[in-house]
């Protein structure tokens, strides 16, 4: 934490480049800081841990763990799609391609459990 605390205090400090209103210092100074932050799952991690297991917490570093796992099943499924997308011709990732990396990645009745899983939020999301 305190690595993260001297890496914002770097990104304030950083000299303004040009005549840009405060406004886009503002943007920029927030784009870095979220750039070294990156990416986090933790915050949905914990909410559907607290949502199956009221009861049990979770360390710091099993957190860690199930955020690297969870980073890492997206790219993998987000390289894949674009790859089958790339095949076909089409500059757009659609659910068909999702679909397809899901069924090449994970092991059958994963694959066909995270596919009515998906297909079912899509459906949530559309109808509200």
């Amino acid at each position: 934490m305190a690595e993260l605390d001297s890496r914002m205090k770097a990104v304030k400090k950083l000299p303004s480049t040009g005549g840009g209103s405060s406004g886009q210092q503002q943007r920029s100074s927030m784009k870095k800081l979220k750039a070294l932050q990156g990416d986090s799952y933790k915050i949905y991690i914990y909410k559907v841990l607290k949502q199956v297991h009221p009861d049990i917490s979770i360390s710091i570093k099993a957190m860690n763990i199930m955020n690297s796992l969870v980073h890492d099943m997206f790219e993998r499924l987000s390289t894949e799609a674009g790859r089958l997308a790339r095949y076909s011709n089409k500059p757009t990732i659609q659910s068909r391609e999702v679909q397809a990396s899901v069924r090449l990645i994970f092991p059958g009745e994963l694959a066909k459990h995270a596919i009515s899983e998906g297909t079912k939020a899509v459906t949530k999301y559309v109808s509200s």
